[in-house]
């Protein structure tokens, strides 16, 4: 890795610049979302998790990027965070009043937690945090990207992948592709780490649709019982 590391970091910039990019297209990818719920006029059947975890996900994102000093990094997760608070007030303004009690509540508990992780890393050395945060954002990456496999059994039964978001999936495929090129530039292992697995998950949704459609196979008839 470190001859490729060697051979990408004149062009660290550049891969930034391209990671960044490909990122904010899917930070945008909610629009399609907001879209159904703005037809809709509710947002009630829907989970505001998506949204809520893409405000906690950047803004511990920004903290690392900070610690790191990158300003790829900070300028991505900016643009990132402002475009979830947007979708997170449209939720919010398409929700019920019962609903919206319990999206407080759950803003409540993730800026419980935000402080506190916030608070834990201004009084932390530097060098353990990077790694640590670092780890705990792959944590919440792991879970949010991973969550789909659980569905896997399900796909092997029906021998279908009906249900699955395949641009989704393959635009994060892309930005962790394209971020782990970046770390390799910047030789920073916990990054490299980080979107290798994010690759790894990805990859191992990507292979479904390649082994079974988008729709389920049609059933064939049972025979009907012959008159006598």
């Amino acid at each position: 890795m470190e001859a490729l590391g060697d051979l990408l970091a004149p062009h660290s910039e550049l891969i930034a610049k391209v990671a960044g990019t490909i990122t904010t297209l899917q930070f945008l990818s909610g629009v399609v979302l907001m879209n159904d719920i703005r037809k809709k006029g509710s947002s009630d059947v829907y989970p505001v998790g998506p949204f809520l975890f893409g405000v906690v996900l950047t803004v511990l994102s920004l903290k690392l990027a900070n610690i790191m000093n990158d300003a790829a990094m900070i300028n991505t997760n900016l643009i990132g965070l402002v475009i979830n608070f947007v979708f997170l007030f449209g939720f919010y303004y398409y929700a019920s009043s019962a609903s919206r009690s319990k999206i407080w509540k759950q803003i409540g508990y993730s800026s419980v937690f935000l402080l506190v992780i916030t608070a834990y890393a201004n009084f932390e050395d530097p060098a353990k945090i990077e790694f640590r945060l670092g780890m705990l954002i792959t944590g919440i990456l792991v879970w949010m990207v991973g969550s789909p496999l659980l569905h896997l059994p399900k796909i092997i039964e029906k021998k279908s992948t009906e249900g699955m978001p395949f641009p989704i999936i393959f635009a994060g495929n892309l930005v962790a592709l394209s971020w782990t090129l970046y770390a390799i530039s910047i030789k920073n292992t916990v990054m490299v780490l980080q979107n290798l697995l994010l690759l790894v998950l990805g990859g191992i949704q990507l292979s479904m649709f390649a082994i079974y459609p988008n729709k389920p196979a049609a059933k064939k008839p049972k025979d009907s019982k012959k008159d006598k």
